[in-house]
């Protein structure tokens, strides 16, 4: 039985994008419903800054980019180019990161070496990127 947990195939790359942090516009609310309405906010830290970092994994749902960490939920936007698609503007916000690289020990096999990065999710990138990535997928294999 499979340990993976993922509801999308992913396959490595290493892909060179450059991120950059960005904001949301604010959208003004009615007063009735701003009495009761809640929204996530992206992380303020960064915005405006550009990144370089890496792809290094790929699925039709996110990402993970080795490099600097952003803080948790950070909205980025990057272009991604995509083999048997070119090159799809992408927006998604940072769920997760590992704030250092790090050695995971395996009982007497070789330790892993994770890099620092960030994991996003994908708010917005066009439907045929997501085909063209889940294409890839499925003859690349699952990591």
């Amino acid at each position: 039985m499979s340990q993976e947990r993922r509801q999308a195939t992913r396959f490595v790359t290493s892909d060179p994008v450059t991120v950059e942090v960005i904001g949301q516009r604010e959208q003004p609310i009615h007063a009735a419903l701003a009495a009761v309405y809640e929204r996530v906010v992206p992380a303020p830290d960064k915005i405006g800054q550009h990144i370089t970092c890496q792809v290094r994994d790929l699925s039709t749902n996110g990402a993970f980019l080795t490099g600097e960490p952003l803080p948790l939920l950070s909205r980025v936007k990057f272009d991604l180019e995509i083999e048997g698609y070119g090159k799809a503007a992408v927006i998604a916000w940072t769920l997760w990161r590992r704030r250092e690289a790090c050695e995971i020990p395996r009982g007497g096999e070789p330790s892993v070496s994770l890099a620092a990065g960030f994991g996003v999710l994908f708010e917005a990138i066009p439907l045929r990127a997501r085909e063209a990535i889940a294409d890839l997928a499925a003859t690349r294999g699952s990591v």
